[in-house]
């Protein structure tokens, strides 16, 4: 994959259309004059995702009916959660609520949704309502595989929080963080591929360390990965070598026999075939799959994750549903926010097409950007722009093929590294008001 950097970068995903954005004016037909529309679109899930969905779709076409049901009046991103478990950051920094996209004229519904009806299409919510749909957005995000762990659970999970899903659980795992003693053990178990955010874990190590090295002198930090490689990992590598030789240890799947197998919440145990321990901390991070609502409507067909027709992320198992962000199978994308945001636009752009009777974009491109701190004044990160590419193994035959992009490079200065956090800071003031305003 070629080298890109930060500039080439934003001219290249700019270019079609995934951080210029759409025109205020709305979608417009060939002829110039705005299309009008009595379509309505239902969007379940108010994360990253299925919220660039419901902003979008009404900005290019203003006259569609847009519901977004959502079950939390705010939203806490799982992006930049990891600097809350640090201490550099308040929960409430990485708090969004709704009112930007009520000003729209977003109906906003804060209920949870339980049932999809594809047939009669239309949606149900744990508050007995039933909303009608012309097409529908799923954005449910994840869901955790507790049972992929022996003895771990949602129970479980109030002793060894996996804070994968941010909120009450980024607090907790922050409070035990610190209440641990001096010269104490945190034992992070990264979860198996594919998953959500996949630097998240190591970024969060690093975090953690740059707490402890501050904070609790003589602590370790042990990794017990289900996994032998990950994102980035030479650029971790190199900045735990720089910042945390005496505090981060990474044991890869193949020196454990398996990774964390089991726990015991209760005696702060956990578990690999090869060694047992009893840390201070235990971050254990599960296997995922798609949110509940998209399984229990069958539109993983059977798997853990949503196949798509990647041109307009319409599910292949049930019409004039679009399924995106981290529970669509996008392949070569990675399950991430900025994947989701970039899926979100090109799916908006295709569902206000359809209802507008015009055919969607025929070669639209995705872009995906990721930064991880390893320190709060030093960053890595790694970008790409996709396009279609047809492949008959795929889901609707088509795939997304990498077409640009790069990593940092692992030689880089610090003041590339500062400069890159500085980046970091940047991108998490901007990019939620793309999404939430």
């Amino acid at each position: 994959m070629s080298q890109l950097n930060r500039r080439d970068f934003l001219k290249l995903a700019g270019s079609s259309g995934l951080v210029a954005g759409l025109p205020a004016t709305g979608l417009l037909t060939s002829g110039g004059a705005r299309a009008s529309s009595n379509g309505r679109v239902v969007i379940i899930g108010g994360g990253t995702g299925g919220a660039t969905a419901a902003r979008y779709i009404k900005r290019a076409s203003p006259g569609t009916e847009v519901t977004l049901i959502e079950a939390k009046p705010v939203h806490h991103t799982c992006y930049v959660s990891n600097t809350v478990i640090a201490s550099l950051r308040d929960l409430d920094d990485i708090a969004h609520g709704y009112d930007g996209l009520r000003a729209l004229g977003i109906n906003v519904v804060i209920d949870k949704a339980t049932a999809i009806d594809g047939e009669a299409q239309t949606v149900r919510t744990e508050g007995g309502e039933t909303f009608e749909y012309d097409r529908l957005v799923v954005s449910p995000g994840i869901e955790l595989k507790y049972d992929a762990i022996e003895g771990y659970s949602e129970a479980a999970a109030e002793t060894m929080p996996h804070a994968w899903i941010a909120g009450d659980q980024t607090t907790r795992l922050r409070d035990q963080i610190r209440a641990m003693p001096e010269g104490g053990l945190v034992v992070l178990a990264p979860p198996p591929n594919p998953y959500r955010c996949p630097p998240g874990p190591y970024e969060r190590a690093s975090l953690i360390a740059h707490y402890l090295k501050a904070h609790k002198p003589g602590s370790k930090l042990l990794i017990l990965d289900s996994k032998n490689a990950f994102s980035k990992q030479g650029l971790f590598e190199q900045g735990w070598e720089m910042y945390y030789s005496d505090i981060i240890e990474w044991v890869p799947e193949s020196d454990s026999a398996g990774g964390v197998t089991r726990v015991d919440a209760d005696n702060m145990t956990v578990h690999t075939p090869f060694d047992d321990f009893e840390p201070d901390v235990a971050n254990i991070i599960p296997a995922q799959r798609a949110g509940r609502i998209a399984i229990e409507a069958g539109l993983t067909d059977g798997g853990d994750w949503c196949p798509v027709d990647r041109r307009t992320f319409e599910s292949t198992v049930i019409p004039n549903i679009h399924v995106i962000g981290d529970a669509s199978i996008a392949a070569a994308m990675p399950k991430s926010g900025y994947s989701a945001n970039s899926q979100a636009k090109v799916t908006a752009l295709a569902i206000a097409a359809y209802l507008n009777g015009m055919e969607p974009e025929a070669d639209p491109r995705f872009a995906n950007a990721c930064y991880s701190l390893v320190t709060p004044d030093h960053s890595v990160s790694v970008n790409a722009v996709y396009k279609l590419k047809e492949d008959p193994d795929a889901p609707a035959g088509v795939a997304l093929d990498n077409i640009a992009g790069g990593v940092s490079p692992i030689d880089a200065s610090q003041t590339y590294r500062r400069r890159e956090a500085a980046f970091t800071e940047s991108w998490y003031r901007n990019f939620p008001k793309d999404i939430w305003g």
